[in-house]
C-alpha cells in the first residue's frame, strides 16, 4: 500500500498528521520533518522552494508516495504552485490560513491572523487577504520566532527556556494584535496561520478566553486530501486497520531525540516509528 507524504519544516505539520490520520484511517503515512532547516518562516522564498521541490523528489523516489500535503503554511505559498507544474500526475494538497472560514464565525468582523514572516510577506497570503477584506478587518502579525519556540520545546535541554519562551511571545503578539471578545470593535476570532501554533493553543485559549473562535486548517485539508485520493482512484478501501504506529513512518533531517519527544507527545506514536532522514534529503 502506497503512503501519502506529508512534509513541515518541522513538528508543526504533525498537528495536520493527526487530522489526516482521523479523516484517513486506513491509509499509511510518511512524515518528512526538515528540522535540520528550520523554521522556513524566516528564510527565503528561493530557499523554502529549493527545500520543498528536494523533499517532493526524495518523498517519491525513497518512498513512492502516492500523494503530498504539504503541511506547512510557508511552504504552501513559496512552492506548492512549482511542486505541481513539476509532478503533474500527483495529487497535491497545501495549507493556507483559514482566512476564507473565518468569516463564517466573526460577529464582530474583526479577525486577528497570526502567522510566520514568510508567509504574512508571501504573494498569496496577500492576495488571500485582499479578496475577503470588504467583507471583515483582518489584523495580522507576523510571528517572529514563535514556531522555533515552539520546535525547540520537544527538545529536553531547551524545553524548559523554550516554554518561558512561548509565554513571552505569545503575550507579545497577541498584546500587538489588539483587544480581542466579542464586542463591537474587538477581534472575536483568531486564525492560526501556522502549523506548529496549534500546539498552544491550550496556552492561547487561557489568554483569550471562551468567547474567541480559533481557527487552524487540518481537518480542512484532510477533508481535501481524501477528495483528491478518490478522485484519483487511490483512497485505500477499509480493510483490517493497521496499528497506529504501524500506519506512519516519521522521518527528520535534524535531531531523531526530538521527533521521537513530538511524536510521544502529540501522537502517541512509539520512539520506533521515527527515523533519520536518508542522506539525500539532508
Amino acid at each position: 500500500m502506497r503512503p501519502i507524504g506529508v512534509f513541515d519544516s518541522g513538528v508543526g505539520g504533525l498537528s495536520v498528521l493527526q487530522a489526516l490520520q482521523t479523516e484517513l484511517p486506513h491509509e499509511r503515512f510518511v512524515y518528512l520533518a526538515d528540522n535540520g532547516h528550520a523554521p522556513y518562516g524566516e528564510k527565503s522564498d528561493v530557499y523554502v522552494l529549493e527545500r520543498s521541490l528536494r523533499i517532493t523528489q526524495h518523498l517519491i523516489d525513497h518512498h513512492h508516495i502516492k500523494a503530498l500535503v504539504v503541511a506547512c503554511n510557508t511552504a504552501t505559498a513559496a512552492a506548492i504552485h512549482a511542486i505541481r507544474a513539476q509532478h503533474p500526475q500527483l495529487p497535491v494538497v497545501g495549507v493556507e490560513p483559514a482566512i476564507k472560514p473565518a468569516l463564517n464565525f466573526t460577529q464582530t468582523r474583526r479577525i486577528g491572523v497570526m502567522a510566520t514572516r514568510g508567509t504574512v510577506n508571501s504573494h498569496k497570503f496577500k492576495l488571500l487577504v485582499a479578496q475577503h477584506q470588504d467583507q471583515a478587518q483582518y489584523v495580522v502579525c507576523a510571528c517572529n520566532g514563535l514556531a522555533l519556540a515552539i520546535e525547540q520545546s520537544t527538545h529536553v535541554e531547551m524545553a524548559k527556556d523554550a516554554d518561558a519562551t512561548i509565554d513571552s511571545l505569545l503575550d507579545r503578539y497577541l498584546n500587538e494584535l489588539g483587544d480581542f471578545g466579542s464586542k463591537s470593535g474587538q477581534i472575536d476570532t483568531l486564525v492560526l496561520g501556522c502549523t506548529h501554533y496549534v500546539f498552544v493553543t491550550d496556552r492561547l485559549r487561557e489568554r483569550l478566553g471562551s468567547e474567541v473562535q480559533i481557527l487552524s486548517t487540518g481537518e480542512a485539508v484532510a477533508r481535501q486530501t481524501a477528495r483528491l485520493l478518490q478522485q484519483h482512484h487511490e483512497l485505500q478501501v477499509p480493510q483490517a486497520q493497521p496499528s497506529n504506529s504501524a500506519r506512519v513512518a516519521l522521518y527528520t533531517t535534524g535531531d531523531v531525540g526530538s521527533l521521537q519527544l513530538a511524536a510521544a507527545r502529540w501522537l502517541n506514536l512509539p520512539a520506533s516509528s521515527c527515523h533519520r532522514a536518508d542522506a539525500s534529503v539532508t
